[in-house]
């Protein structure tokens, strides 16, 4: 039985991806679904955030706090970022993920503007979400970016660097679009990015 467009554990309707069962000489048939009212409705995300933020750099010091009611979702925020700047490195933990927001970092690493990224996962990532888990995988070890660790993890949080600053988002949310009210701050700050990269980088994985 193959996968199939599912309802996510929060609510979240998104696109996943079908797989045919494998052929007795090992083949098999694969296909990537994205919806495209997924896609739009990002981009939406994306311009309410902006909105709201403006369009100058953020300033080092300065946190950033906002509160959304489902119509900005997590992957926004590094957006925002990523406008300003390229990074030279990026850490993000969540406790689930949607295929869409893979892609997307799959997307950066291909055009250049993420360098390095370190994933750190819910335990309920590889069994509950199969296709996603398999997908950043194949990622992770196409552009040799980083490592991906699975724990015992509920915290969502971004933290990175590149030439203008260093920064931590620190959310309720998990990178997946959430139809409810999440908070979110962005902090530029060397010291407490260095705080989660310091932290996360002790975290032993319960995939070897």
């Amino acid at each position: 039985m193959g996968w199939e467009k599912k309802v996510k554990a929060d609510g979240e309707n998104d696109s996943i991806g079908t797989e045919k069962p494998k052929h007795k000489r090992g083949r098999r048939t694969e296909c990537l679904i994205r919806e495209t009212r997924n896609i739009y409705r990002k981009a939406f995300c994306e311009t309410q955030l902006l909105d709201i933020l403006g369009v100058e750099d953020f300033k080092d010091g300065f946190s950033y706090h906002c509160i959304s009611a489902g119509d900005v979702d997590s992957l926004s925020y590094l957006k925002v970022i990523l406008r300003q700047q390229k990074l030279d490195y990026l850490l993000f933990s969540t406790w689930c993920m949607a295929s869409d927001d893979i892609l997307a970092i799959e997307e950066w690493l291909e055009d250049g503007t993420l360098k390095k990224v370190d994933a750190y996962l819910g335990e309920i990532f590889p069994k509950s979400y199969p296709f996603e888990w398999k997908k950043i995988n194949e990622i992770f070890n196409k552009y040799q970016c980083g490592t991906i660790s699975i724990f015992r993890n509920h915290s969502k949080v971004y933290a990175g660097c590149g030439d203008k600053y260093s920064f931590a988002i620190e959310s309720s949310a998990n990178i997946n679009t959430n139809p409810r009210t999440e908070q979110t701050c962005i902090t530029i700050d060397k010291n407490l990015y260095q705080f989660y990269k310091d932290y996360y980088s002790k975290i032993v994985s319960f995939e070897k």
